[in-house]
């Protein structure tokens, strides 16, 4: 191998253990969300990034984005969590093609009850990785990854 094929495949390994560990907190989580909240991971991450926005709402694109979801599965994953109850549609005041997606008190009240369950999961999970040791670099880099944030 060159100098370039070494630093593609580091690059490749960097990946392959970001995956892995992304895959082990996200099945912990989805674990753990649904039996103990009844939410998906994704549902989650709905009604917390909507609880973190001044007046609670959000644009469909916003949401979208913050879930990395497509528009339509992000508007099936809304429908959904509609249908429970958890959040509403509202149209935009200042322009009418603009539709945002908000909280229900029943949403805050779960996403309260849910979010100890999501943070004692990944510290958790995060504690278990640290001692694999192919994992626990990217464990040990994540506060300095966020104190750049």
């Amino acid at each position: 191998m060159g100098i370039k094929d070494d630093a593609v495949e580091v690059r490749a390994q960097g990946w392959r253990t970001l995956a892995a560990l992304h895959g082990l907190i996200e099945a912990e989580l989805e674990r753990s969300l649904q039996g103990q909240a009844q939410l998906s991971v994704v549902e989650y991450t709905v009604l917390d990034a909507l609880s973190r926005q001044d007046g609670w709402h959000m644009r469909m694109q916003q949401l979208a984005r913050a879930t990395a979801l497509s528009a339509s599965a992000t508007t099936r994953l809304v429908n959904r969590l509609e249908d429970r109850g958890l959040l509403t549609r509202i149209l935009c005041a200042d322009d009418r093609r603009g539709i945002y997606t908000e909280l229900t008190d029943s949403g805050i009240k779960l996403l309260e009850e849910a979010r100890p369950v999501h943070d004692a999961t990944l510290e958790r999970t995060l504690a278990e990785a640290q001692d694999v040791p192919e994992l626990a670099p990217l464990v040990d880099a994540l506060p300095r990854l966020h104190a750049r944030l």
